[in-house]
């Protein structure tokens, strides 16, 4: 979602190209981790995955042009294997191969507490949370933070957001 700034078009003459260009131009830890989120990603119906690309994505071209959104997850795993490929990558370990999985009912918590979201992005990401990993779940959390309208955080609510994002695997 994020390679859809404001000014993503300059960087190709579609989402593809786009994309590509900004995985080429990345260090190899970047495509590792777009592939294993586009992977878990795809898990998820076709209707919950556009739900989430549009409630993240600020700047997101409409996903059905791409083919829509199930088909745009295969595109961008497609485009990670393509870019991985080129180098020797080692797998993630430690803290970045961690899943989330025992904070499930924190980001639940986080997820069900964000009123000011529509009630369909609150389902999708629950959905994302179940059947992904609750860390891709909360990241998403965060994204759709961003563009959505009447978003505050109280200082509690910013801090256990950030209990959430720092606690370490096993808590």
């Amino acid at each position: 979602m994020g390679y859809f700034h404001q000014d993503w078009y300059h960087d190709g003459d579609n989402a593809t190209d786009a994309a590509a260009r900004q995985l080429a131009a990345s260090c190899d830890e970047e495509p590792l981790a777009l592939r294993r989120d586009a992977r878990a990603l795809g898990l998820l119906p076709s209707p919950t995955l556009k739900v989430l690309w549009y409630a993240g994505a600020e700047y997101m071209p409409n996903i059905e042009w791409l083919g829509g959104a199930a088909e745009w997850t295969r595109t961008l795993v497609r485009l990670c294997d393509a870019r991985l490929s080129a180098s020797e990558v080692r797998p993630f370990t430690g803290a970045d191969a961690e899943d989330g999985a025992a904070c499930l009912d924190a980001v639940l918590a986080e997820i069900d507490a964000a009123r000011f979201l529509d009630p369909e992005v609150r389902t999708a990401l629950t959905d994302c949370a179940r059947r992904c990993t609750p860390d891709l779940a909360f990241r998403v959390l965060l994204r759709t933070m961003t563009p959505a309208p009447d978003a505050s955080l109280s200082s509690e609510r910013y801090r256990r957001l950030e209990a959430v994002g720092s606690a370490p695997e096993g808590t």
